[in-house]
């Protein structure tokens, strides 16, 4: 046994060489990621986000989130929209959670229904004229990039997932505003877009390396199942570690929704929902192990984000 393993053993295992080349590597990608990072604060500036005060400035979030799942150099336009695009998600979230208003948000659909807008010449808050042109910057270099690598035009389809989550917001604020409680399958319906990864995650599959068919990101239903379960997940996460500020502050939230439909305790609930949780991330986990028509770099994506989720909702939002 022992000249049958030995004949396997190669001399050059564990050498300086290969040690000293992993070392380097592991510098290079640092040093990568060092300069993506200055590079998106020079974004935030360059674009006035700064200037937005009532705007959490998360950009080193948003990078590390990225940088943690999609490591490698040759990932580096997955990371930087992935980035980008969660910082959008926080600025516009912020925007409506503080000073913003209805007419705002709306103001912010229709532009980017219409897209093609002399922005200066319209009728809108400064925080719009500052979002709003700095966002289609980023969804056109986005698609741009996109497009080197999928052959085709992607625009479209990243403005619809921006429209998609503007409309989620909007139907949130329809609720807050009328004082309405909807059901629990109502709100994790709207939940699953609202919770915001679709910006972050959708576009940046465009940019992992495989090719993604039309037919694919619009009908294949494993796609949309393979979202709806990484987004059900995220939200539910955050919603136990903040319904206590947001049953405070008058917030939707799952928790004392599934509460009031089930008539169950808060503590009951929230262990129900943690069963949930764990079904959606054990059916997500099969999906991206099984071979299928989504490509597995891109499945891997969805099962990147939800370990940072389960990193960032460990312990509060």
């Amino acid at each position: 046994t022992r000249i049958l393993k030995t004949s396997y053993h190669s001399p050059n295992f564990a050498t300086k060489e290969f040690l000293n080349l992993s070392h380097v590597d592991f510098n290079d990608c640092q040093e990568m990621h060092r300069n993506e990072l200055n590079e998106l604060q020079r974004w935030v500036v360059d674009n006035k986000l700064d200037d937005l005060k009532f705007a959490r400035q998360k950009i080193v979030y948003c990078y590390f989130s990225a940088a943690a799942s999609i490591f490698s150099p040759e990932m580096s336009d997955s990371r930087m929209s992935w980035a980008k695009n969660a910082y959008f998600t926080i600025v516009i979230d912020d925007l409506f959670d503080t000073e913003g208003s209805v007419e705002e948000l709306e103001d912010l659909i229709h532009f980017v229904e219409r897209w093609d807008v002399d922005i200066e010449a319209q009728c809108c808050s400064e925080s719009v004229k500052i979002i709003f042109p700095a966002l289609k910057g980023t969804i056109c270099e986005v698609s741009e990039k996109a497009y080197a690598k999928q052959g085709r035009s992607v625009t479209d389809h990243v403005i619809q997932i921006w429209l998609d989550l503007l409309y989620a917001f909007k139907k949130e604020a329809e609720w807050r505003r009328e004082n309405s409680t909807p059901s629990i399958d109502e709100y994790m319906a709207n939940a699953s877009t609202s919770f915001a990864l679709g910006p972050i995650v959708l576009p940046a599959l465009y940019l992992v390396g495989p090719k993604l068919s039309n037919e694919t990101v619009h009908h294949h239903p494993e796609y949309r199942n393979l979202f709806r379960l990484m987004s059900n997940c995220g939200r539910l996460l955050n919603d136990i570690q903040s319904c206590e500020r947001e049953m405070k502050e008058g917030k939707l939230n799952a928790v004392p929704l599934y509460s009031i439909e089930k008539k169950t305790t808060k503590e009951a609930s929230i262990e129900q929902i943690r069963r949930l949780i764990e079904g959606h991330r054990r059916e997500l986990m099969g999906m991206v192990m099984q071979k299928s028509a989504i490509p597995k770099p891109c499945k891997d994506v969805f099962f990147h984000m939800l370990k940072v989720l389960h990193l960032f909702y460990r312990k509060d939002d």
